[in-house]
């Protein structure tokens, strides 16, 4: 069984819920379409606008959320804030044929501290959102964020390679760009102006008149350059099969020298050893190594899981997306951290034997739920109030619409006590670009979308940015208590009544 809950959505974004898309492979069962999806539209419309007004009154106050996750693979950080930084000034086309505005903005490097240790440097490619204290952030290929979908992504990653802080020789740099003396923060400022231009189509420019020549020659330089391998992860990251047997292969894929591996938790009760393909105990593994969950025959019915990690340096140009809504961020450099990764292995004497997978498919806009099952029966699950069965030895994956800045839980349950959740949070455009439907853009050939930029003023990049004089726009966070606790029992009221309405009409999504 499936359950959703937890979702929010910008009130700017009107991208409507489209039925699922399904994919099987190897054969498979069908699916039939879930009800009341026009009636749940206009309902979860006015639910998910009311919780967004909440979360960015409440800053970084969904820490439980983030406590749950999706899967983690890679690198995991928490946001300290903008640490070296200058000002930006950013031009807002008019509305109604008024002139054009400017306004001022810090622009810099950001600073996170890795979980595990090690600290990482980010440009922030997202203008117009703004950033949460303390914001949880993961590794993230550019596939899942609005890096995707972005042509100039690879000119972006360019820059990083080419400025401020990969090139700590200021003087040097100075020299390359023609710019005149340099100092951090001026660097760091034309380095994320110039990245403004490609991520966002901003008409910013940098106040500093040196940091301003430094952005215009990084912009004119600038060349596709390919994405990043990833730090670490593991694929796929969940196996399944029959107790007796070596469950995998689960594949290393990693950019450290070696990663250490550690067996499940309590695999010396059970028995359940991490081996290569010809059962031999493996402790520590390679980019390409393939290993497996050596599972002893008569082993009762269950799951594992094994955990890879390593300490080295996360690759420039890396994403990280945050778990709730803040900020996308793209590396610009990183001490020796802690990157990890974990897979699962289910099991099952007889029947069905699922492996569930998810990850952000930004193309489809939702979240691709892949079911692999290695038993000897179907497996059948429901999903947002469709029922799908994955012929035994087949592959199928759905496709779960997912509203842009909105939260996702989902949990599927099957026999034998299986349980899998997923959880995060679809961000796969910028902010500016989120505002405008794909029918209404109007964006210049390295200019502002202007019809974005009338909807969404620039966001505060940091928590400390009050430092900084002149007309600065205001951070993501507030202290607002009272308007908070005034919508909180709001969306209460809503929310009781939305779902005690939806379950007279259609009991069948209260199920679970």
């Amino acid at each position: 069984m499936f359950s959703a809950s937890s979702a929010s959505a910008s009130p700017s974004v009107t991208r409507g819920v489209h039925p699922h898309r399904d994919r099987t492979a190897e054969g498979g069962g069908g699916g039939r379409g879930g009800r009341g999806r026009g009636l749940l539209r206009p309902v979860a419309a006015l639910l998910a606008a009311g919780l967004a007004a909440a979360a960015c009154l409440a800053g970084a106050g969904a820490a439980a959320a983030e406590e749950r996750g999706r899967h983690q693979s890679g690198a995991a950080a928490v946001l300290d804030g903008l640490r070296t930084f200058d000002t930006a000034v950013l031009r807002v086309p008019g509305e109604n044929g008024e002139p054009a505005r400017t306004q001022q903005l810090p622009a810099g490097l950001f600073e996170m501290t890795v979980e595990g240790g090690g600290k990482l440097k980010t440009y922030c490619v997202d203008l117009h959102n703004p950033t949460q204290d303390q914001a949880r952030y993961l590794e993230t290929p550019w596939a899942e964020t609005s890096l995707g979908a972005n042509r100039n992504t690879g000119k972006i990653r360019w820059i990083l390679q080419h400025s401020y802080p990969r090139i700590d020789d200021l003087a040097s740099l100075a020299e390359a760009a023609g710019t005149g003396p340099l100092t951090e923060r001026t660097a760091a400022a034309g380095t994320q102006v110039a990245i403004w231009r490609y991520s966002d189509g901003a008409d910013v420019t940098a106040a500093d008149e040196q940091a301003e020549k430094l952005a215009d020659w990084l912009h004119r330089q600038a060349r596709d350059t390919a994405e990043p391998r990833t730090s670490l992860t593991l694929e796929p990251a969940a196996v399944s099969g029959r107790a007796g047997e070596r469950l995998g292969p689960v594949t290393v894929r990693t950019d450290a020298d070696q990663v250490s591996v550690s067996p499940p938790v309590d695999a010396a009760a059970s028995g359940i050893t991490v081996t290569d393909k010809d059962g031999a105990p493996v402790t520590t593994a390679s980019d390409g190594d393939r290993l497996y969950f050596d599972v002893p025959e008569d082993t009762a019915d269950g799951s594992a899981s094994l955990a890879v990690q390593a300490a080295t340096s996360v690759p420039v140009g890396r994403a990280f997306a945050s778990v709730t809504r803040s900020q996308t961020q793209i590396l610009a450099g990183s001490s020796e951290s802690t990157v990890s990764a974990r897979a699962t292995a289910t099991w099952a004497e007889k029947g069905a034997a699922p492996a569930l997978t998810a990850r952000k498919n930004c193309a489809e806009g939702g979240v691709d739920i892949t079911a692999a099952n290695r038993g000897d029966e179907p497996f059948t699950f429901e999903l947002g109030g469709a029922e799908y069965t994955v012929a035994a030895g087949a592959t199928r994956t759905v496709t779960v619409p997912v509203a842009e800045d909105q939260a996702y839980d989902f949990t599927i349950t099957g026999p034998g006590g299986f349980r899998k959740s997923f959880t995060g949070l679809l961000d796969c455009a910028t902010s500016g670009s989120a505002a405008t439907g794909p029918d209404e853009a109007a964006e210049d050939e390295g200019g502002l979308d202007t019809q974005s930029a009338q909807r969404s003023g620039p966001a505060s990049t940091g928590s400390t940015t009050a430092e900084m004089a002149g007309d600065l726009a205001a951070t993501g966070g507030s202290s607002a208590t009272a308007m908070i606790a005034v919508i909180a029992v709001g969306l209460l009221v809503v929310g009781g009544a939305a779902f005690f309405f939806l379950g007279r009409r259609n009991p069948r999504h209260d199920a679970g």
